[in-house]
C-alpha cells in the first residue's frame, strides 16, 4: 500500500493559496442579570454598550456570568467561544460543557468526522431537547435508515452552523417555563437580532477553505452577514446567508448481521463436533463510503420598535444539506460456507468463537458464492430544516410584560433515489479469517479476483433499495408568556403562559425496487467490464489483512444498471412496512413563581401538558388497532392499515434555589419532573427484516411517555475573575424508559419466495417496550486565567445506570473528560482542546446489542489579527485521527464481539474573516 501525504503538510500548502472561512462578531449575547429565558430577549444599544465581549477572555467571561447570574442550573457558551473554538457546528461546540456527550449518526450508519446529536448526563439524545430562541425546530436526517428505522426526537446538529448563534445555554435543572420534551435536559441556541448590534450598519463577510486529508480534497466555505437598524433604534433588519462544501471519505469494516451459531446437525458440525453450537461472523466487509456534503442557507431577521413599549419581529431560517453519498461494502459471505463446509486442519475456537478458519476453493454444484458485494449509491440525498415566527414583545405596564409567537417549522429527510446492486463473488473460491479480539479488524481474505467484476454472480445476489423517501417533521405553535414583577416581598415575579402545538412526523411514501425478471439481470455479461478500484491506502488507517484493489462501478454505471434491470413499479413495489405517521396535538399551561431575598433566589412552577397522539403504521396480519385491509397488489405481501390513539396528561413540579454563601461561593439545588415523547419509530416503527436470520425489529404504538423524576445540587466557587471550580451531583429516574424486547411474528419471507410462491416464516422480532431506568452521576469543572493571556480549563463527568431487566440505557459513558488550554493577546491566540467518552450502548442491530468503544477527539485552532478589518485563522480538527470502533453482544452474553471500525481522517480549516 502507498503512504498518504502528511495531512498538516497538505493542508499548510493548501491554505497559503486560499482563503477560508470564520466570523468576526462584536455584539454581546443576552442580558444575563436574570435567568435565561426560553424567549430570546431584545437588550437596546445602550445595554449593549456596558458589557463588551471581546475574544477568548472575554466570551469565557460572559459565559460564566450568565451561569452564576442564573437561578436554575445551566452552562453557556457565547458567540465568541464558538467563533474561537475549533468547531464548525454548534455540536461541535457544546460537547466541551461539563455533562454534554455527543455522537456523530443517529441510526445504524457508523460514525462520521462532524458532530450530529447531543445528549446529556449519560441519556439518549432524544432525552435532550433542543430549541431555537425558546422554540422548538423541524429536522431531517440525510441517511436512508434515519429516515424510516431509527428515528428519534433528536435535532441534527449537522443543519445548524456555529455562524448563527449569538448564545447557547444548556439548561440542567428544569423549569415551568421551559417547553417540555427534554427529560435530561434542553439546548436553547439564541440567535442574533438586528437591534441588537452597536452600529448601524454591519458588514461581515468569510471566505475561505477546508481541506480533508482522507478524501484529499479542497472545498469553499462562505457565510456572509449584512445587519442595517434606523439611527433611533427602532427598526432593523438582518440578513445572513451560508455556504459550505465539504468531501469526506470514510474507511471501514463491518460485520453485518453480526455473529450465528454453526447447528449442531450442519455438515460442518458433523464433519467437527467440536463447532456444534460454535460463532462465526455472518458477513465481513471492507467498506468503503464517499460523500460530498454542501450545507447552504440563511437568516432573516426584521424587528420594528412600533412603540417605547412594543417590538414586533419576523424572524426565518433555512438550512439544507445536500449528502449525495456512495458506499460499497464488499463482504465475505461467511453464512454461506462457515454451516457447511469444514474449515482446513489448524482452526481455532476460543470462548464458543471460531476464530480463525481458512477453507479451501471447492468443486459443489451449484457453486458457493464465498463473496457478496453491495454497491450502494444515493444521489440527491439531502436534509433540510427550516423556521418563520412572528412575535410581539410589549411591556403592557410598569410591572406587566407580555410575549407572543406564533410560528411553524418543517424538516425534511430526502432520500429519492437509491442505485443499487447486490453481486455474489469468488464462487467455489475459498476464503479465510483470523479474530484479533474485539477491539481490532479481523484479518480475512477471499480467493479468485478481487481486483476486476470477472467472476461476478448477479444470480446469488439481488437489486434493492428505497425510493421516493421524503420524510416530514413539522410543527405549528402558538404561544403567550406573560410576566408580573413586584417591588416589594420576596415574591419577586409571577411568570405564566399558554402554548398549543401540532407536530406530524410522517413518512406516507417508499419504493422499494428489487430485479426486473422481464429482464436478463442474471447474466454477468450484460454487466459492465469497465471498472474503479479502492484507493491504494484504503484501510491503512484502521488495520486489518484485507483484500486489496477492491474493484466497483461508479454511481453513474450503477444508475445504468439500475434503469435496465430494476423494478420499482410504483404498486407492486410499493414498500408499506417503512411508512408510518404519528401527529401530535399538544397543549400547555404553566404558572411559575420567582423568590428572591438577602443573598438567595429561587423559583417553584408547575406546568400541565396534554397530549392527543394519532399513530397510523401498517402491519402484515390484522390486530386490535386495524381500521382497513387487508390492502393488495404489493410483492411485500397484503397489509393492513392501523391507527392507535392515545390522550395523556402530566402535572410538571420544578423548582430551582440558589443561594450566595459568600460573594464567591453560589450553591444550588434543584428538583423537576420532566417529560418526554417516545421515539417517532418507537411508536410506529418500520419493519426491518433479514431473511437469513430470521430476525428484525418493529414498533409498538401503546408505548407510555418517559417520566423522569430529577434532583441536582452544585457547589461554585467564583474565585477569580473568569474563574470557576464546580462540584455537581445528579440524579434521574426514567419511569417508562424505552428499551427493547422480542417477539415472533410471522412474515413473508422474502428470499424464500423469489421463485413466486409466497412462503411465510417466523421472525424474532425485537420491539420497543416500556421499563423503568436510572441515571446519575457527578460532574467536576474547573476554569482559570493564567496571566494576562493564558488559560485553562477542565471538566470531567462520571455517570452510572441501569434498568429494570438489566438491559443497557443508551448513551451513558461512565465518564467523559475534557481539558483546553488557550493564550490570546491584543494580535495572536491560539487554543488546544482534547475531549474524551468511553464506551456507551448505542442501540440495537437485529436481536443484537451493539456499544461504541470510547474515542477521544484532539482540535486546536490559531488566529492572527492582520487590521482592525481583517483576521485569520487555521482550525484542525480530530487531529489525533480517531477511530471509531463499535462492537456486540448476542443476545446480552457478556461476551464482546467485533461489529464495526472506522476512519474518517483529520480537516483543516484556513479562514479569513473581514468586518467592514
Amino acid at each position: 500500500m502507498t503512504t498518504r501525504k502528511s495531512a498538516l503538510s497538505v493542508a499548510i500548502v493548501t491554505c497559503l493559496g486560499f482563503a477560508a472561512q470564520a466570523h468576526a462578531q462584536e455584539q454581546s449575547p443576552p442580558q444575563t442579570e436574570t435567568a435565561p429565558q426560553p424567549q430570546a430577549q431584545t437588550p437596546t444599544a445602550t445595554d449593549l454598550d456596558t458589557v463588551v465581549v471581546v475574544g477568548i477572555r472575554g466570551s469565557v467571561e460572559k459565559s460564566l456570568d450568565t451561569k452564576r447570574n442564573s437561578v436554575s442550573h445551566v452552562e453557556a457558551v457565547t458567540a465568541e467561544d464558538i467563533g474561537k473554538l475549533p468547531a464548525r457546528n454548534v455540536a461541535d461546540t457544546l460537547q466541551r460543557l461539563p455533562g454534554v456527550n455527543i455522537s456523530s449518526s443517529s441510526a445504524t450508519e457508523g460514525g462520521f468526522d462532524e458532530s450530529d446529536r447531543i445528549s446529556l448526563r449519560g441519556t439518549s439524545p432524544s432525552l435532550t431537547q433542543t430549541l431555537v430562541n425558546g422554540h422548538t425546530v423541524g429536522t431531517g436526517d440525510w441517511f436512508v435508515l434515519s429516515q424510516v428505522q431509527t428515528v428519534g426526537r433528536s435535532v441534527s446538529y449537522s443543519l445548524l452552523p456555529a455562524e448563527i448563534v449569538s448564545q447557547v445555554v444548556v439548561h440542567k435543572s428544569s423549569e415551568a417555563k421551559l417547553v417540555e420534551g427534554g427529560s435530561a435536559g434542553s439546548v436553547n441556541i439564541i440567535t442574533r437580532r438586528p437591534l441588537q448590534f452597536a452600529d448601524q450598519i454591519t458588514t461581515e463577510a468569510t471566505f475561505g477553505e477546508v481541506y480533508a486529508d482522507l478524501p484529499g480534497k479542497t472545498d469553499p466555505q462562505f457565510n456572509g452577514l449584512f445587519n442595517w437598524k434606523s439611527a433611533d433604534d427602532n427598526v432593523g433588519v438582518m440578513l445572513q446567508a451560508f455556504y459550505e462544501r465539504r468531501n469526506l471519505r470514510r474507511d471501514g469494516q463491518e460485520v453485518v448481521g453480526g455473529f450465528s451459531s454453526i447447528a449442531a446437525d450442519s455438515a460442518a458440525a458433523t464433519a467437527n463436533p467440536d463447532l456444534a453450537g460454535v460463532l462465526y461472523p455472518n458477513l465481513v466487509g471492507a467498506v468503503l463510503f464517499e460523500q460530498e456534503r454542501t450545507r447552504k442557507g440563511g437568516v432573516l431577521d426584521i424587528q420594528v420598535k412600533a412603540n417605547d413599549n412594543l417590538t414586533l419581529g419576523l424572524n426565518a431560517f433555512y438550512s439544507k444539506l445536500e449528502a449525495d453519498n456512495y458506499n460499497r461494502n464488499y463482504m465475505m459471505w461467511t453464512s454461506q460456507f462457515a454451516p457447511n463446509f469444514a474449515p482446513l486442519p489448524g482452526y481455532r475456537v476460543e470462548n464458543g468463537i471460531l476464530t480463525h478458519a481458512q477453507y479451501a476453493p471447492t468443486n459443489s454444484d451449484p457453486i458457493v458464492p464465498f463473496g457478496v458485494y453491495d454497491q450502494i449509491s444515493r444521489p440527491n440525498a439531502s436534509s433540510e430544516s427550516k423556521y418563520v415566527t412572528a412575535d410581539a414583545d410589549w411591556q403592557v405596564s410598569d410591572s406587566f410584560h407580555l410575549n407572543m409567537q406564533v410560528g411553524k417549522t418543517e424538516g425534511h429527510g430526502r432520500s429519492p433515489t437509491q442505485d443499487v446492486i447486490e453481486l455474489g463473488t469468488a464462487g467455489n473460491a475459498g476464503a479465510s479469517w483470523t479474530m484479533n479480539g474485539y477491539g481490532n479488524p479481523l484479518d480475512w481474505s477471499l480467493g479468485g479476483d478481487n481486483s476486476s467484476p470477472s467472476g461476478i454472480r448477479p444470480q446469488n445476489g439481488w437489486i434493492f433499495g428505497g425510493q421516493g423517501i421524503d420524510v416530514l417533521d413539522e410543527e405549528k405553535w402558538a404561544q403567550a408568556d406573560g410576566e408580573v414583577t413586584f417591588l416589594e416581598g420576596v415574591l419577586s415575579s409571577l411568570d405564566f403562559g399558554l402554548r398549543y402545538s401540532d407536530h406530524t412526523r410522517e413518512s406516507l411514501n417508499e419504493i422499494a425496487q428489487g430485479p426486473n425478471f422481464a429482464t436478463d439481470w442474471q447474466n454477468p455479461a450484460n454487466y459492465p467490464t469497465s471498472h474503479s478500484n479502492y484507493p491504494n491506502d484504503f484501510g491503512s488507517g484502521i488495520g486489518g489483512n484485507v483484500p486489496g484493489g477492491i474493484w466497483y462501478w461508479t454511481p453513474e454505471q450503477l444508475k445504468q444498471i439500475n434503469a435496465q434491470f430494476a423494478n420499482r413499479d410504483p404498486v407492486a413495489r410499493f414498500y408499506w412496512a417503512d411508512l408510518y405517521s404519528v401527529q401530535e396535538k399538544t397543549g400547555a399551561a404553566y404558572i411559575q413563581a420567582n423568590f428572591q431575598g438577602d443573598r438567595w433566589s429561587g423559583n417553584f412552577g408547575l406546568r400541565y401538558v396534554r397530549t392527543r397522539a394519532d399513530i397510523d403504521y401498517n402491519t402484515g396480519v390484522p390486530e386490535k388497532n386495524t381500521v382497513q385491509g387487508p390492502i393488495t397488489g404489493s410483492a411485500f405481501g397484503n397489509y393492513y392499515k392501523n391507527r392507535y390513539e392515545n390522550t395523556y396528561s402530566k402535572l410538571l413540579p420544578s423548582a430551582n434555589f440558589k443561594y450566595d454563601l459568600t460573594d464567591s461561593l453560589v450553591l444550588r439545588l434543584a428538583g423537576s419532573q420532566t417529560l418526554t415523547r417516545p421515539d417517532f419509530s418507537a411508536l410506529a416503527g418500520s419493519v426491518s427484516l433479514d431473511d437469513l436470520t430470521h430476525s428484525g425489529s418493529g414498533g409498538n404504538p401503546e408505548l407510555d411517555p418517559i417520566i423522569s423524576t430529577n434532583f441536582d445540587a452544585s457547589l461554585e466557587w467564583y474565585f477569580a475573575p473568569r474563574a470557576l471550580l464546580a462540584a455537581s451531583v445528579y440524579s434521574m429516574r426514567l419511569k417508562d424508559y424505552v428499551t427493547f424486547g422480542n417477539e415472533v411474528r410471522t412474515y413473508l419471507d422474502q428470499q424464500a419466495s423469489q421463485g413466486g410462491t409466497q412462503v411465510f416464516s417466523d421472525y424474532t422480532v425485537s420491539v420497543p417496550v416500556n421499563t423503568d431506568a436510572r441515571v446519575k452521576g457527578v460532574e467536576l469543572t474547573y476554569e482559570q486565567p493564567i496571566g494576562e493571556n493564558f488559560g485553562i480549563s477542565a471538566n470531567y463527568t462520571y455517570a452510572d445506570s441501569d434498568s429494570d431487566g438489566d438491559k443497557p440505557v443508551y448513551g451513558t459513558s461512565r465518564n467523559t473528560y475534557n481539558l483546553s488550554g488557550y493564550f490570546e493577546n491584543e494580535l495572536f491566540n491560539a487554543r488546544l482542546s482534547y475531549t474524551h467518552r468511553s464506551e456507551f450502548y448505542a442501540g440495537v442491530n437485529r436481536n443484537d446489542d451493539f456499544f461504541q468503544d470510547s474515542i477521544g477527539n484532539l482540535s486546536a485552532s490559531i488566529g492572527y489579527k492582520i487590521n482592525d478589518l481583517v483576521t485569520v485563522s487555521l482550525d484542525g480538527l480530530n487531529l489525533n485521527d480517531p477511530k471509531l470502533k463499535y462492537y456486540s453482544q448476542v443476545n446480552g452474553e457478556g461476551r464482546k464481539l467485533p461489529y464495526a471500525f472506522y476512519e474518517n481522517g483529520r480537516q483543516y480549516y484556513l479562514n479569513f474573516r473581514f468586518k467592514f
